[in-house]
């Protein structure tokens, strides 16, 4: 190494699949095959590091070049050629690879070292013209649309026109001096379009290429993937130098994708692509229909048979699913790429047990395989297979789920169209990286080119996004904006149908749904042993709930909902909200209490919503009975509870006007304007209400206590928790709590049945977090409400600031994510932290929970596992994500 400390530039041979971090998935995988003694071009990888500092400087870092010098120099001697020599050329390849897969978002480009004198040399040494004149026409297309920036269209039209003076849609159809025109147009397109000749010296194209990669982190299409998969923005990508292989020499040659299992379903056996007379691209744009892997066999056995052997080393290995990328050059294979494989939700689940059971890994490494994202995906709906179909085509299951929404042939239309509230399917030919707003925006995804290794497939199952691929008896029109299928089938954009990435079906309109069997087993527990999928859920759940340390509570407001959440797993009830049970008919019966002007009133109010509110808890403690309720005290903010100061002002008015009687619509105007708020969420609410309107925690506690009494003299074992909520200071619960206990004694006297019962608190404002330690000395448990109290950190009102202005914040990189989706550990998460220290520090059997939206989201359960919380709480439906993910935090730590 000359000229820098640091070293920027290795050989394959010196890496590892240890060393993402500096070489990327790409480079430490081919290392790492490397190593292995697998048939892999010999190259060199310029590191990561040296990616960061040319984005940070906007100059290539020093000694990277001499670096680069030195390995190519090596890499000459190893193949015996120089790059770009003109009678005998070494061709090169330069591929993106950052440490985590992002499939299409950044670049590539292929047959380095063509130019006017080596592609005749390279015709000479192949014996082959075309081929020759083939590749150079690859070049100039990758690199002038990737190196310098010209619109891939402007190729693509130039191929078509000279497939249609050739009489012909296939470029396979097109011979050597075909391919020569080709090339001088493609050369014209570049001078058009970028005002320079395309580069005649090798290196200068290397270079070029090199910068282009490096540059092409910070491309639209790249951030979207980096914050749609949460990946982070500092990492940078290495670039892969690779001597380059051919599969376009003949039709003794060709190029694949495959993969060691079946990526959509998990299941065993051969899976991928295969092109004859193909370079690697060709297969994942999907321009031309590929065959099934396993026709490789007849075509060539003995490269067949190698390859079989070498996916099963690789699995061995890496003792994962694995996806690779080979070519066969003249009847000899080579392997350009391996990694772990992107997969779907349903065949994660599989393959994590299948590997148990061959021995490769224990429960704890099939546990740390799944996550919580995928176990929500394989609990979305299902079409009913019951139901009337009308079916228009058939397509490859390239990513499963069932999708319904408006046809869309765009990318933006797809954008607009969801934004404003609609459910669309994508509608391509096949998608490329420019379609990837479209990808995430959409509801499903439908091309008529591809297999399941094509762009639109890769991308769909790494977002878990419905995806059929391949439906060739589909004519897309996205000139005309029509969809043609068989039998004089013609669509429109706006038309709907509906796709089944299970199946590959796709159906004419609204398809019904039902709900999936792993929601079945949740629901009832019942295992049959004939649906595997369920069974490798049931497998996996059972060692989560076997692993993890923190129970898993459910927010239910009622007695179904708690119901339903005991039958998917809760442990108990985390947050009961009580002012959802004052909505609908009773909100006049709130109304009229808060209005209330003297004793009288109020008590007879009170007196009247009582024996309410105890039959709403003697439900919701026999759906818990023996696990523990919270229930919250009422926390309403209070303009929900009154009339609408306009519509109230107007309705004076016009009575006035009329000369109608309006005394009670006065008299009710001047209360709520006596009550009104410019800032309701930080006004008359929680415990201030509890303070301010005598009797009403007084009556909902009476209630709570009078439905544990019910339960107890009926058989039941009921665990009552009453939290006051939005406590700022100590003298604020001490003087809720005993107005409580006061209660608790009454009814006990009245009863003679002692309840048992916890009066906790949630922590949602930061001066609660501050001062738990004091709150702690009053308080038998936390229960943080992170949803305010992130309102409260940050300052933001969650109703207003998500349509005003998170949009922005999340293409801009502010947020990573929306800090209402996925805790804020160094703001929020370091209040949560503090109050929990100092809450144990004056209390130490202080029970800790969490019942905000965060409780049901995988990175947030982990951080509560790291703080120490005793359980999270959130909405049913989220409880199996919850219980997995707190067995994954125990196990992946």
């Amino acid at each position: 190494m000359t000229g820098s400390a640091t070293k920027y530039v290795y050989d394959f041979a010196e890496g590892s699949k240890e060393m993402k971090d500096l070489l990327g998935g790409k480079g430490a995988n081919l290392a790492e095959m490397t190593n292995l003694k697998l048939p892999v071009p010999p190259g060199f990888t310029v590191t990561t590091e040296a990616c960061r500092t040319y984005l940070k400087t906007g100059a290539e870092p020093e000694g990277l070049s001499a670096e680069v010098d030195e390995h190519l120099a090596a890499l000459e001697r190893a193949m015996g050629k120089q790059l770009g020599k003109s009678d005998d050329p070494l061709l090169v390849s330069v591929r993106s690879g950052a440490k985590f897969s992002m499939p299409g978002m950044m670049e590539t480009v292929l047959n380095i070292g063509l130019n006017d004198q080596s592609v005749r040399g390279l015709a000479k040494q192949a014996d082959n013209e075309r081929f020759a004149f083939d590749s150079y026409r690859r070049l100039i297309q990758m690199f002038g649309k990737t190196v310098l920036g010209i619109a891939g269209e402007h190729f693509e039209d130039a191929l078509d026109e000279a497939k249609r003076a050739n009489g012909s849609d296939n470029d396979l159809d097109l011979n050597a001096e075909d391919l020569r025109k080709v090339v001088e147009t493609f050369k014209d397109v570049v001078v058009e379009h970028a005002g320079r000749p395309f580069p005649q010296d090798p290196r200068e194209q290397m270079d070029m290429a090199v910068r282009a990669v490096f540059e092409s982190w910070n491309t639209e299409r790249a951030i979207i993937y980096r914050r749609q998969e949460r990946i982070p923005s500092e990492l940078g990508t290495a670039v892969n130098i690779v001597a380059m292989v051919f599969g376009n020499l003949g039709m003794d040659s060709g190029t694949g994708v495959a993969f060691t299992r079946d990526p959509a379903s998990g299941a065993q056996g051969v899976y991928g692509d295969y092109l004859q007379n193909a370079q690697g691209e060709d297969v994942v744009a999907g321009i031309r229909n590929t065959v099934p892997l396993h026709d490789l066999e007849q075509i060539d056995t003995r490269c067949y048979a190698e390859l079989l052997q070498i996916m099963k080393t690789l699995e061995d290995h890496y003792r994962d699913l694995c996806d690779i990328e080979f070519t066969i050059e003249r009847g000899k294979l080579w392997m350009l790429q391996t990694r772990v494989g992107k997969r779907t939700a349903a065949a994660a689940f599989r393959i994590a047990t299948q590997l148990v059971d061959q021995g490769l890994i224990d429960m704890n490494e099939a546990l740390s395989r799944v996550n919580g994202a995928q176990l929500a995906q394989l609990m979305f709906p299902r079409f009913d297979e019951t139901a009337a179909t009308d079916k228009i085509a058939a397509g490859i299951a390239a990513s499963p789920g069932a999708a319904v929404g408006k046809i869309v042939f765009d990318s933006s239309t797809a954008v607009k169209w969801s934004r404003s509230g609609e459910s669309v399917i994508l509608v391509r030919r096949e998608t490329n990286p420019d379609d990837l707003d479209g990808m995430i925006a959409a509801s499903g995804i439908l091309t008529s080119r591809g297999g399941k290794t094509s762009h639109a497939a890769v991308v769909a199952r790494g977002m878990g996004k419905t995806c059929v691929c391949g439906a060739e008896s589909l004519d897309v029109d996205t000139k005309r904006r029509v969809l043609r299928g068989p039998a004089g089938v013609e669509l429109h954009e706006g038309d709907v149908i509906s796709i089944d990435g299970t199946s590959g079906d796709v159906f004419l309109g609204d398809v019904p749904v039902v709900d999936s069997p792993v929601v079945r087993y949740f629901e009832d527990g019942t295992v049959q042993e004939s649906d595997d999928l369920v069974v490798a859920v049931h497998r996996i759940m059972r060692h989560a709930d076997g692993s993890r340390r923190m129970a898993v509570r459910a927010n239910a407001d009622t007695a179904e909902d708690a119901a339903r959440a005991r039958r998917f797993g809760a442990q108990g009830i985390g947050l009961c909200r009580t002012e959802h049970m004052f909505l609908g008919d009773r909100r006049t019966m709130v109304e009229r209490l808060i209005l209330a002007d003297t004793d009288d009133e109020r008590e007879r109010e009170l007196a009247e919503l009582l024996p309410l509110q105890r039959a709403d808890f003697i439900g919701l403690l026999e759906a818990m009975d023996d696990l523990p309720a919270t229930i919250r005290l009422l926390d309403p903010p209070l303009h929900e509870f009154l009339p609408d100061i306009t519509e109230l002002s107007v309705r004076v008015a016009v009575a006035e006007a009329r000369g109608e009687n309006f005394e009670d619509d006065l008299r009710m105007l001047h209360a709520v304007r006596r009550l009104h708020e410019q800032n309701p969420m930080l006004g008359l609410r929680g415990v201030r209400l509890g303070v301010v309107i005598p009797g009403l925690f007084e009556m909902q506690s009476r209630a709570i206590l009078e439905a544990a009494v019910e339960r107890i003299r009926a058989g039941g074992a009921p665990r009552v928790e009453i939290m006051i909520p939005l406590v700022a200071n100590v003298q604020e619960f001490e003087t809720v709590k005993h107005a409580i206990i006061q209660v608790a004694q009454e009814v006990r006297a009245e009863s003679g049945v002692s309840v048992e019962f916890l009066i906790g608190t949630m922590i949602e404002l930061p001066r609660a977090a501050l001062t738990a330690g004091q709150i702690a000395e009053a308080a038998e448990f936390f229960s943080f409400g992170t949803n305010d109290l992130t309102q409260t950190t940050w300052g933001f009102s969650r109703d207003d600031v998500e349509a005003a202005f998170f949009s922005a914040y999340l293409e801009k990189g502010i947020f990573g994510v929306s800090p209402f989706e996925s805790i804020d550990e160094d703001g929020v998460g370091e209040l949560v932290r503090i109050a929990a220290e100092r809450g144990r520090s004056r209390r130490p059997a202080l029970k800790l929970g969490v019942c905000g939206e965060h409780g049901g989201d995988p990175d947030s359960v982990h951080f509560f596992e790291r703080v120490g919380l005793d359980y999270v709480s959130c909405s049913p439906f989220r409880v199996p994500i919850a219980r997995l993910e707190a067995g994954r935090s125990v196990a992946v730590a």
